[in-house]
């Protein structure tokens, strides 16, 4: 049985459940709440599962594995049939540089744990500083992947990329409030990969501990 430690809004949880999906495999999802009783990720039980502390973390082939690309790069390894990167070296690095844009430059400077400590330990406003670190890394974004996209970042196939690239962006639309307009090419992408039932599927509210 495949097990899935998620928490519905995780963005890093989200890209995995989207390769989930698109590779057709079933799994059991297991919620981890982020905020309530100081936050799920924090307790004993779940640290022996994932000593970090964060979502998602995947069992699968009898072991457990933490971190979002790497659980993205190994479903990719053992299950190749529905790829998620291109067979050219040069081209698998064009796409993992567009996820390492979002996943070293832009999540980590907006996710939970820093707004938190931007809030209640710096007496900052937490949604700018999320704005602000946002539109730098998208800046950047939407120049590089005029480049490279076609329907999607990388081409007219669904790549990891996308997987990235959906749920950052969906929350720094919505939750941010950053301006898509400013963003043509990639909102271009959000469009049509918005139509797609995989990433559907995985959205926050299709989710069974989403919560308004």
């Amino acid at each position: 049985q495949i097990k899935l430690y998620s928490f519905f809004r995780s963005t890093c949880s989200w890209r995995v459940r989207i390769a989930l999906n698109l590779k057709g495999i079933k799994y059991e999802y297991l919620p981890i709440h982020l905020v309530k009783e100081g936050g799920q990720q924090n307790s004993e039980e779940y640290k022996k599962i994932n000593p970090r502390g964060h979502v998602p973390a995947l069992f699968i082939d009898g072991q457990t594995l933490i971190e979002s690309l790497p659980i993205i790069e190994y479903l990719e390894e053992t299950r190749p049939e529905i790829p998620l990167l291109p067979k050219n070296p040069r081209d698998r690095a064009v796409v993992r540089a567009i996820c390492e844009i979002i996943n070293a430059g832009i999540q980590p400077l907006q996710n939970l744990s820093v707004l938190q400590k931007v809030e209640n330990e710096l007496n900052g406003d937490k949604m700018k500083w999320a704005k602000d670190v946002i539109e730098k890394g998208f800046d950047g974004l939407e120049q590089f992947i005029a480049n490279t996209k076609g329907k999607y970042c990388f081409g007219d196939t669904i790549t990891m990329a996308d997987l990235v690239l959906v749920p950052q962006a969906i929350g720094s639309f919505t939750r941010f409030g950053v301006d898509k307009t400013k963003y043509p090419n990639i909102s271009a992408v959000m469009e049509n990969l918005e139509k797609e039932q995989a990433f559907i599927d995985a959205l926050p509210q299709n989710q069974p501990d989403f919560e308004k």
